[in-house]
C-alpha cells in the first residue's frame, strides 16, 4: 500500500509507542495496533501489561470488559484471562484448555512512553529502544511532559513523511513555528541502521512567530532545526534558537526544546499520534501546550486530507518528487527494507 510495495503495511519487529505511561492504570485501555486489538492495564503490583483485545469465543472486545484481580473477565460470557493471556476460567464448563488463550505482548516503560513489540516476542530487545540521553529527554535542566494523543484517520506513513520533510514548516505552520528558511536551507543527513537524522543550520534567519509569542523581541535569529527518526515509528525533534551574530549576545541560546512524535500504525488507513516535549524552561510548557495544539491539528488535517485524496485517486499515484524529498524517500526505503526482511525471515 502507498507508498510501499503491494502487501506491505507496517514493520512488525520493532518497538512502537502503545501509550504514554500515565495513561495506563487499573482501568482497561483499548488500542488498535498493527491491525490488532490490544488492551493495556496495570497489575496490582503496578506492572504494565499488554494483551490481545478480542475474546476468541465470540470476538467481544475485552477493552469493554472488566478487571478481576490481575486478569480480564469478558463482559459477554465471563471467560477470564490472566495477564499472560492464558484462559483462567470458563464459567460454562469445568475445563479450561491450555489452547484457550489470547496474545500477550512485550511491553516496556521507557521514558514517557510504554513501548510494545507486536512481532516475534523473542526478538523484543529493549536495547533497541531510543536512548533517552541521546534524544535529550534526560539532559540536565530539561523538563518533559506528555501532551497530546490523537487518533488520525490516515495511514502512519503519511505522518512519517510529514516529519521527515520539515520544509512543510514554512507553509503548513507558517503562522506559528515555520519560516521560508525551513524550506530554503539545505539539510545535513545522517543514516545508520534503524536511524535517520537531519539538521538545518539557519544563520541570520527570519524569526518564526513563536519567538515573539514567547516574549523575545527579535526579527532575526540563528537557529538549528532537525529531526531524528528512530525506526519504525519514533521521531525526536530539536529546535534551538540563538541570538544572531550582530547581537550583543551573539551565539547565546535563548530557547532550546525537544519535541517527540510517536506514530503508531493502527489500521492500514489510520494511526495513533503521540506528542510530547521537553524544554529548559519548565514554565514555558504550559504556554507551548496551548500554542502547539493547533500546530498538531494542522499535521493531522494534512494527513487526513491526503488519505482522503488517495481514496479518490487510488493506491498507486505517481509522485513528482523534489530535491527536498531525499530524507522522506530514504525513510521509506529503510522501512520497506525492514518489511522485506521480515517476509524473508
Amino acid at each position: 500500500m502507498y507508498p510501499f510495495t503491494t502487501g506491505s503495511f507496517a514493520v512488525r519487529n520493532g518497538w512502537y509507542v502503545a501509550a504514554f505511561t500515565h495513561e495506563i492504570g487499573e482501568a482497561l485501555l483499548a488500542r488498535t495496533i498493527l491491525n490488532q486489538p490490544v488492551v493495556l492495564y496495570r497489575k496490582q503490583d503496578g506492572q504494565a501489561v499488554a494483551v490481545g483485545g478480542r475474546c476468541p469465543h465470540r470476538h467481544f472486545p475485552l477493552g469493554k470488559s472488566c478487571r478481576k484481580g490481575d486478569g480480564i473477565v469478558c463482559g459477554y460470557h465471563g471467560i477470564a484471562f490472566g495477564p499472560d493471556g492464558q484462559c483462567t476460567d470458563i464459567p460454562s464448563q469445568s475445563v479450561t484448555p491450555r489452547s484457550y488463550h489470547i496474545p500477550s505482548y512485550p511491553l516496556v516503560e521507557h521514558g514517557l512512553w510504554a513501548w510494545i513489540w507486536m512481532g516475534d516476542a523473542h526478538k523484543a530487545d529493549p536495547a533497541l529502544l531510543p536512548d533517552l540521553k541521546a534524544i535529550g529527554l534526560t539532559a540536565p535542566g530539561m523538563a518533559a511532559r506528555a501532551l497530546f494523543v490523537e487518533h488520525v484517520k490516515g495511514r502512519a506513513q503519511l505522518l512519517n513523511d510529514n516529519l521527515l520533510d520539515l520544509t512543510h514548516l514554512a507553509f503548513l505552520h507558517g503562522s506559528s513555528i515555520g519560516t521560508l528558511d525551513n524550506a530554503a536551507t539545505p539539510e545535513d543527513v545522517v543514516k545508520r541502521p534503524g536511524f535517520l537524522g537531519s539538521r538545518r543550520h539557519m544563520r541570520d534567519a527570519e524569526a518564526p512567530p513563536v519567538v515573539a509569542h514567547m516574549g523575545h523581541d527579535l526579527a532575526r535569529i540563528d537557529r538549528v532545526s532537525g529531526m531524528d527518526f528512530h525506526l519504525p515509528g519514533f521521531h525526536a525533534g530539536i529546535d534551538e534558537s540563538r541570538f544572531p551574530q550582530n547581537h550583543e549576545r551573539a551565539g547565546e541560546a535563548f530557547a532550546s526544546s525537544r519535541v517527540y512524535h510517536a506514530v503508531t500504525p493502527e489500521t492500514p488507513h489510520s494511526c495513533t499520534y503521540f506528542f510530547a516535549m521537553a524544554t529548559t524552561d519548565a514554565s514555558a510548557i504550559d504556554i507551548m501546550e496551548e500554542y502547539l495544539r493547533p500546530v498538531i491539528a494542522e499535521d493531522k488535517f494534512a494527513t487526513e486530507e491526503i488519505e482522503a485524496m488517495l481514496a479518490v485517486v487510488g493506491e498507486n499515484p505517481a509522485e513528482l518528487l523534489l530535491k527536498s524529498d531525499r530524507n522522506a524517500v530514504e525513510g521509506r526505503r529503510m522501512l520497506q527494507a525492514m518489511m522485506d526482511a521480515e517476509q524473508v525471515g
